[in-house]
């Protein structure tokens, strides 16, 4: 006779509300059917998926639970964690009779439930929760690896080798505390016996409460979610989540030893038999004062994302028609499509987008176009070429820089808003911590790593270290983020979109310098950026009209004065949708491609441009993202000239806005600025014109002096002298000038333009063959391409 076949143990007592929920769940498996299908079980086709090996839990929606039998549903929620282990006993038995014979003996099913409604803030989870099922929603900002964990041990009796099955684990490693054998009385020598125990996965998650559940003035609060089975690598750091379980009360192991202990655990110190040291308190003589601490367990996870912000959309499912038609429902579907036939749908979006800044059109858009983003692909050796549009705005204070990333961060579904200037390198991509328990080293996902299929904004981003700059150049490109610290080595992914605002050096931007000295950032951060916005405060009636009448009445009128041509749910659910394209570039706009590129490079080596470093290829890398943004905001599936237009047109104005330093028509080469303070004012205001003037009157005078030559080319009279260049220009702008003095420094600054493009610009020679040597004779450097 087996000694473990007396009872010897505790007598079990039957549980009758357990089990009364086991039967009507039963019953509910097997008689609960889908709307429209009669006849058959609804969770039928999802139990015989069950059956293959690695799949092992049923994922119930709790709202057929409360159409079926309420009462069930009330008692699943006050006592949840009493009768789940009766549930997934339920499922087992449900699984075996429907299947017989095609599931192991040994393995455990489980359950997770979806669709309940009971939200509980993290802040609101108090001892009354313990037990019962709630749903909580956070922000996974650390995960932990997946460990086995033992659920039900049997062990072996070390002494009169007695089996003693079925010993559970409360969440710490358990022994039976005495043998089942009535002659022996071991309490202490026990072996566990692994082949004949029960472990099932186990992850420990780290979530943080989201902005919105924030009260004002307080500290983010996290709590520890265990998730076991199927539930497992089911989310990652970044990912807003609504967890579905219950509040549980854990022993707190790690405190179990004084601080003198775990040190001496961490160094590897501790001697196995601590007997001769003494007695040193009662500590050392094995009591312990044994701490709990709440967690919660989840069972059931869904993404935030999907079912608030995306409209429904599940942002990493695949394109097809049967996943739109589950997700959209047939009014969304159609007001998509009326959306995507506006005819002026790019300017709508951009307006209700940014309905309380006025003006910065250009910026709107190009924020629009980093929404929707590019196309990732892949080459043939595994280099990942990304699709994420990186944009910067630098600009004078209270030009709604700060604006644009708020709105942006609000909107966006997964979005990270930091500011520079209270951010470090390792909490911008990762940072590797020690485990308070396990003592182990993990991962603590930074900024970028939280925004990863995101946008990451990042205000005062002129206000960083140049060392924590340098720590997201791979990010910005690569999208990934290398690790080695620790012992740690990894390379986890960042595909993230960067919106970044900076102030000019000194607070204002000086259009007499170039960018490069108007900000503190380095060449490769810059070069990096698809986008490089410039906001400049100026002086201008109309405008400074507009925008102080748009901000009174936002004060006034703020909800009458917000004028929207979509919604922000209907903005937020088209570019879910149209992210799903995937356009593909035509052989004309591939060739379009290539020759505006090659204009961008003719324009810096015309040197008529201050930063020739800006167009690289990374810029015609920016174009074809661009372009391919274009086409998914119009639902394309290819890329046509229009979009490459107006994809060029956008870069060039960033690109423009970016090297149009104000020329000052009085410095000489390679003389440094140093004169101009020696200047009359008066003067250097007259002798100093912006690019776009200097552009101007220097096309003109280079168009005219082409079609001289082309019409007198048989002629030995071929070229223009530099007094008649200045004649012709001087009548083209009469009807500009108000008088005899305004001639005068018109002829002036003609005269200086000249000089300049002779001497600095290399654009026009002189040529010999002149009567006097106050008027050379000008052409134009053959090589010169006009924009």
């Amino acid at each position: 006779m087996d000694v473990t076949d007396r009872s010897q143990g505790p007598v079990r007592v039957k549980d009758e509300l357990a089990e009364r929920c086991q039967r009507l769940f039963l019953a509910f498996l097997q008689e609960f059917e889908k709307p429209g299908a009669e006849g058959e079980p609804r969770y039928a086709p999802d139990v015989m998926e069950l059956v293959a090996p690695e799949r092992n839990t049923l994922t119930v929606s709790f709202k057929d639970i409360e159409s079926y039998n309420r009462n069930l549903a009330n008692t699943i929620i006050d006592e949840y964690y009493r009768v789940y282990p009766y549930l997934c006993k339920a499922l087992s038995t449900y699984i075996r009779n429907e299947h017989p014979g095609s599931v192991q003996e040994k393995k455990q099913f489980y359950l997770s439930f979806i669709d309940f409604i009971g939200h509980t803030k993290i802040r609101a989870l108090k001892t009354s929760k313990v037990g019962q099922l709630t749903k909580i929603s956070g922000q996974v900002v650390r995960t932990h690896p997946v460990h086995p964990e033992l659920v039900s041990g049997t062990f072996i009796c070390l002494e009169c080798q007695t089996n003693i099955p079925g010993v559970e684990q409360q969440f710490k490693y358990t022994q039976p505390a005495v043998c089942r054998n009535p002659v022996c009385n071991n309490r202490s020598n026990f072996m566990l016996d692994i082949n004949n125990s029960k472990f099932v996965d186990f992850q420990k998650v780290r979530i943080q409460e989201t902005q919105s559940e924030l009260p004002r003035g307080s500290i983010p609060r996290c709590v520890e979610v265990v998730l076991r089975a199927e539930a497992v690598e089911s989310c990652q750091a970044g990912d807003k989540v609504d967890f579905t379980g219950t509040l549980i009360v854990v022993p707190d192991v790690g405190s179990l030893a004084s601080p003198g202990v775990r040190q001496d655990q961490a160094r590897g110190n501790r001697k196995e038999n601590s007997s001769n040291a003494g007695v040193v308190g009662l500590k050392a003589l094995g009591v312990r004062d044994l701490n709990y601490r709440m967690a919660f367990l989840g069972c059931g996870v869904e993404n935030t994302v999907q079912s608030e912000m995306t409209g429904g959309i599940d942002p990493n499912s695949d394109f097809s028609e049967e996943d739109i038609k589950r997700q959209i429902s047939e009014r969304d579907l159609l007001k998509i499509y009326e959306m995507s036939k506006d005819r002026n749908l790019y300017q709508n979006m951009a307006t209700s987008m940014f309905p309380t800044v006025h003006g910065s059109d250009e910026i709107k858009k190009g924020i629009l176009l980093m929404l929707f983003g590019g196309v990732p692909k892949k080459t043939i050796e595994g280099t990942s070429l990304r699709g994420d549009i990186n944009v910067c705005i630098v600009g004078d204070p209270s030009t709604a820089k700060s604006q644009f990333l708020k709105q942006v961060a609000e909107f966006s579904p997964r979005c990270v808003y930091t500011s520079g200037k209270a951010s470090t390198a390792a909490g911008l991509t990762a940072a590797v911590v020690k485990d308070e328990e396990s003592q182990e080293y993990v991962i603590e996902a930074g900024a970028l790593l939280l925004a990863d299929n995101g946008i990451c904004c990042i205000d005062e981003f002129d206000k960083m270290d140049v060392k924590d700059q340098v720590a997201i150049h791979e990010a910005m490109e690569q999208q990934t983020i290398s690790i080695t610290k620790a012992g740690v080595k990894a390379v986890l992914n960042a595909r993230t979109s960067i919106l970044a605002a900076a102030n000019p050096i000194g607070g204002r931007y000086d259009r007499s310098k170039s960018l490069q000295q108007n900000i503190q950032l380095s060449a490769p951060i810059m070069s990096r950026f698809d986008l490089f916005f410039v906001l400049v405060d100026e002086c201008n009636e109309v405008t400074d009209y507009a925008i102080a009448r748009r901000i009174v009445d936002l004060h006034t009128r703020q909800e009458e004065s917000v004028e929207r041509e979509y919604s922000m749910e209907e903005i937020r659910r088209y570019i879910a949708f149209a992210r799903k394209f995937k356009p593909k570039i035509t052989r004309e706009s591939q060739d379009f491609m290539v020759e505006e590129y090659k204009k961008l490079r003719q324009r810096d080596a015309n040197a008529m441009s201050k930063a020739s470093w800006r167009i690289t290829v990374r810029q015609l890398e920016s174009l074809i993202r661009l372009s391919e943004a274009m086409a998914k905001m119009v639902c394309e599936d290819e890329v046509l000239v229009g979009h490459v237009k107006e994809a060029f047109r956008l870069l060039s104005k960033s690109i423009i806005r970016v090297e149009t330093p104000d020329i000052n028509l009085e410095e000489e080469p390679d003389v440094p600025d140093a004169q101009d303070d020696n200047m009359d004012t008066e003067e250097s205001e007259q002798l100093r014109i912006t690019f776009e003037q200097y552009k101007t009157i220097s096309n003109m005078l280079i168009m005219h002096m082409r079609d001289f030559e082309e019409k007198n080319k048989d002629n030995e009279a071929g070229a223009l002298k530099k007094d008649e260049l200045v004649d012709w220009y001087i009548g083209q702008i009469e009807h500009e000038i108000e008088g005899q003095q305004d001639m005068i420094a018109k002829k002036n600054i003609t005269d200086k333009v000249i000089e300049r493009l002779v001497k600095v610009d290399n654009v026009l020679l002189e040529i010999g063959g002149s009567d006097s040597a106050e008027s050379p004779y000008l052409v134009v450097h053959p090589n010169y391409i006009v924009e």
